[in-house]
């Protein structure tokens, strides 16, 4: 069998994605091609030899045969460029083995997980089906049902109209019979006064006379006998009347009943059939975000490989992402990376003196960098705190901070200071202390936030000292939880439970078990907290975060749309009715940046003229410490 090309085992192999062959040694002319086919027909022709002459000497006297791609040995045979290289790419080949075994492995894992999606489709489509079918059953039960009654009622009127037929027969009847009657009564009484008619006086004339106006008066009082009776005979008993009556009202009333049954029934066939259709787009929605992630994802990514590459090790690392998803993770490195950079520079170049600039920033000229570690930087910002807390007459932050620095270091280095506190409290965002100074440093937040979030951990702290009774700096776990709902009368049980979780409580705790309250409120060297003074932090901004949401809601326009003064007071008092008015004037000269001495009164015509953005103020209103006074007020209900 002739040996196949390079170029033939390129085709048969198949090649991964992302791997470049390189063939530029394919483009042999074709004599030379030529020629070494014709060479290897000849060496084919050659007559048979004893098995002892075709045997060519093996290297190293092993007895076994060259592997499998080796280039033959002897006099016979020349050494060409292409076998060497097509041995070059079969290596390359064996290389990328491994590869394609991988991508086998990921196809498997996409297949079983489309199958276990769709049996888990199937298994949802055939519970609807039966759902269906059990709704189509019943509702050819109500149409049996109501059938059954329309006969009923069908058999009931055809009794009815029999029975009236015959009322009518027996009527006539009964009305001939009285005439008959009658008529022989006239006659008896016509024969008795002829037989005697002494009985009656002594004047027949005068008798006859009396006997003809009766019998007038007798035929007028027939006549309005019939009439009567032609007038009200088909008039039924008021018996008869309720009892059917009452008879075909509860038959309607037993008809309305099924005709609601029939629509209930009918409007919940509709809304599973929408439901239906919606959960198959759902469905093929789904199947094609699937197969759009399967065409676009890319691995996730291995972190593992990062402790080798930070600083301090697989401990260092290990440490850093406890906890973390790969969001989080990728800060960790950005700030590993910009910690790295900013300690190999030595200067950061001025940014100028425009008025984008903040006022502690602007400088022309290279500053240099004071390379301080971070436990020093946050030390430093915990003692500008302090001073800012203790200081009687309030200036701008900002310019707080740049006297701060030249007390502390002197008008010389305060700059410099300045640009290496700014660039490190820039960078490390997941620390606490370093990115709450640098929100209030840069106006995203106000120091009124972290002034009152201390204020409320220090009142916490107190709380749980007074319930220590022993002051051994222990606490019962139910002490705790009534610690805390006193403490945050406003928070739900749920967001009790993510406190108590975060203090140690777990399912296997008991209320008698001790809790050390105070290591809850420690910090480390570079000013993190614990997970409990975390989540109370957290816990605040995602009520700030509600509390808006609520606002929005309740003003029912769009963002890019303008409110007014007065409706946005409506709706706060609305969602908090128990704001006072000087907290109510605060959240409003925010949001309309108005100082409050010149806010409108409430009720003045200058109120509605007082216009903004409402995207505009619910941010400003995120700046400031902005939160729930009281309970909202429940609706009434309708």
């Amino acid at each position: 069998m002739p040996e196949l090309s390079f170029p033939s085992l390129c085709r048969l192999q198949p090649r991964p994605s992302g791997v470049t062959i390189d063939e530029s040694f394919l483009t042999e002319d074709k004599s030379t091609q030529n020629r070494k086919l014709l060479q290897k027909r000849r060496t084919l022709e050659l007559p048979a030899a004893p098995l002892s002459h075709c045997q060519a000497p093996v290297l190293g006297g092993t007895g076994k045969l060259p592997t499998q791609g080796a280039p033959p040995t002897g006099p016979g045979h020349r050494f060409h460029p292409g076998t060497k290289a097509a041995a070059h790419q079969r290596e390359k080949i064996r290389a990328l083995e491994p590869l394609k075994a991988k991508l086998v492995t990921v196809n498997e894992d996409c297949n079983e997980r489309i199958l276990a999606m769709r049996a888990e489709e199937k298994y949802e489509i055939s519970l609807l089906k039966k759902e269906k079918m059990n709704l189509l059953k019943l509702i050819d039960k109500k149409n049996e049902e109501k059938i059954s009654l329309q006969s009923e009622v069908t058999k009931l009127r055809k009794n009815l109209a029999e029975e009236y037929l015959h009322y009518l027969s027996e009527r006539d009847a009964r009305k001939i019979l009285i005439a008959d009657l009658n008529e022989l009564r006239y006659q008896r009484e016509d024969m008795s006064l002829a037989q005697s008619p002494g009985i009656w006086g002594e004047d027949p004339v005068k008798l006859t006379l009396a006997l003809t106006m009766t019998r007038q008066d007798l035929t007028r009082t027939q006549m309005e006998l019939n009439t009567m009776k032609a007038n009200f005979g088909d008039v039924v008993p008021r018996r008869d009347f309720e009892m059917q009556e009452k008879t075909n009202k509860h038959l309607q009333e037993q008809l309305d009943t099924l005709r609601a049954s029939y629509e209930e029934v009918r409007k919940e066939h509709e809304i599973l059939m929408q439901l239906h259709m919606s959960t198959l787009k759902e469905r093929d929605q789904f199947f094609s975000e699937l197969q759009e992630i399967q065409r676009t994802s890319t691995p996730r990514p291995d972190w593992t490989k990062c402790k080798d590459v930070v600083a301090g090790g697989p401990d260092r690392w290990q440490m850093l992402a406890e906890g973390k998803n790969s969001d989080q993770l990728v800060d960790v490195l950005l700030e590993e990376i910009g910690s790295g950079l900013l300690r190999e520079k030595d200067f950061f170049p001025g940014l100028g003196y425009g008025e984008a600039i903040p006022a502690f920033l602007r400088f022309d000229g290279l500053v240099e960098n004071k390379k301080p570690s971070k436990k020093d930087v946050v030390n430093l910002l915990k003692d500008a705190w302090k001073e800012r807390l203790a200081e009687e007459q309030k200036e701008t932050f900002p310019d707080f901070f740049f006297n701060f620095l030249e007390h502390r270091f002197g008008p010389s280095d305060a700059m410099a200071w300045a640009y290496t506190i700014f660039e490190n409290i820039k960078i490390f965002h997941s620390n606490e202390v370093m990115s709450q100074f640098y929100a209030v440093l840069m106006g995203k937040r106000s120091e009124n936030v972290y002034v009152t979030q201390k204020e409320i951990v220090a009142q916490l702290l107190k709380e749980m000292t007074n319930a220590d009774s022993q002051n051994e700096g222990l606490l019962t776990m139910e002490q705790f939880n009534t610690v805390l709902k006193s403490t945050f009368p406003l928070k739900t049980e749920e967001q009790i439970q993510e406190l108590m979780e975060a203090g140690g409580w777990h399912l296997s705790s008991s209320n008698a078990d001790l809790l050390n309250y105070r290591s809850l409120f420690m910090e480390d060297e570079e000013g993190q907290s614990e997970p409990f003074v975390q989540k109370l932090w957290e816990q605040y901004m995602d009520e700030k975060d509600e509390y808006l949401r609520q606002l929005k809601q309740e003003l029912g326009i769009e963002l890019h749309e303008e409110v007014t003064l007065p409706k946005l007071r409506g709706g706060l008092m609305t969602i908090d009715p128990s704001l006072d008015k000087q907290t109510v004037n605060t959240y409003m000269s925010q949001a309309f940046q108005l100082p409050e001495s010149e806010m409108p009164e409430e009720g003045d015509e200058k109120e509605e003229a007082v216009v903004e953005i409402l995207q505009t103020a619910l941010e400003r209103l995120q700046v400031i410490d902005i939160r729930r006074v009281g309970p909202r007020e429940p609706e009434p209900a309708s």
